[in-house]
């Protein structure tokens, strides 16, 4: 049973008019994915380089960016293989783990943007206790468990479904996620259990503590001096748009596997380019161009001119 499933195919679905824009798509995703490796490993090298960058919101922010960098490389190769192919197929065991990859990272995710809010609430809030509790121990351990911890979580899902019978072979997207679970005969209700359990402990658990988080940071700048609101501005408001863009693309993609409505493959196709493409580039942008720091750092790295 093993052998047969590892040799069964599976067909992507959510390609539009392929055949009559393939070297259109390959050129803007092998662009795409060209922008994502130079604007991440810029910012990574630039924090790595600079010891006065090596504090722990940086750290994270590196981490953050590495997240990017590997959830791109996990999707792009074959994608780009795809548009240059006459079948857009994938083997059942690849397909799981492409669909293990993307959501332990995608879970890594929300797991380090409440490490970045709780970074930021001791610093804003508790600034004498701040290298006490910031320590290089405890940032160690938050990025052990940011990619341990989900790889060992995500994992178990995989496996429950890695021998169950397939009844259809055609998967409607382009990347393998949770809607594989659409192509099974018999629908596990006890990954479906697990599936929504992990995903309260991925996604909600760590939004509702970034929402208590910055309502914190929110009171105690509101009675500060005007300087003070300034720098936790400068510093919260990068977090915040990421956490918003990457919160609304995840929502499309639970609701997606959810529900049973019928959304129209265009529809599907660029909501799924979004995921792949808009947040990989968003990242370094926000971070690169909104932290003070790291944009005065790539201003002397591409206009040293200027500086003399």
């Amino acid at each position: 049973m093993d052998n047969e499933l590892n040799l069964t195919y599976i067909t992507f679905d959510g390609h539009v008019e392929l055949q009559k824009y393939r070297y259109l798509y390959f050129v803007i995703m092998f662009t795409a994915y060209i922008l994502i490796i130079c604007s991440n490993s810029t910012i990574v090298c630039i924090i790595v380089i600079n010891k006065a960058l090596h504090e722990p919101m940086y750290i994270f922010i590196t981490a953050l960016l590495i997240n990017s960098l590997l959830f791109s490389t996990a999707i792009y190769p074959k994608l780009l293989i795809d548009f240059l192919s006459e079948k857009q197929i994938i083997s059942y065991s690849a397909c799981l783990f492409q669909w293990f990859i993307y959501y332990t990272l995608g879970s890594s995710e929300f797991f380090l943007l409440s490490v970045m809010s709780y970074d930021r609430y001791v610093s804003i809030c508790k600034p004498l206790q701040y290298p006490t509790i910031m320590r290089k121990t405890t940032v160690n351990m938050f990025l052990i468990l940011a990619w341990i911890l989900n790889a060992c979580q995500m994992s178990v899902g995989p496996l429950l479904i890695a021998n169950e019978k397939l009844c259809f072979f055609v998967l409607k997207g382009i990347i393998c996620n949770s809607t594989i679970q659409k192509l099974h005969c018999v629908i596990s209700t006890v990954q479906n259990i697990y599936g929504l359990i992990l995903f309260v402990i991925a996604v909600p658990l760590p939004l509702l503590f970034i929402l208590f988080t910055y309502t914190r940071i929110l009171i105690i700048t509101y009675r500060s001096s005007r300087e003070v609101r300034r720098k936790a501005a400068q510093t919260c408001l990068p977090h915040l748009l990421v956490l918003i863009n990457f919160s609304c693309l995840s929502a499309y993609d639970v609701l997606l596997s959810r529900l049973e409505t019928n959304v129209p493959k265009t529809v599907r196709l660029i909501m799924s380019l979004q995921i792949i493409l808009y947040h990989p580039l968003f990242n370094p942008i926000i971070y690169g161009l909104k932290m003070k720091e790291i944009y005065k750092h790539l201003k002397k790295l591409f206009r040293p001119d200027k500086l003399n």
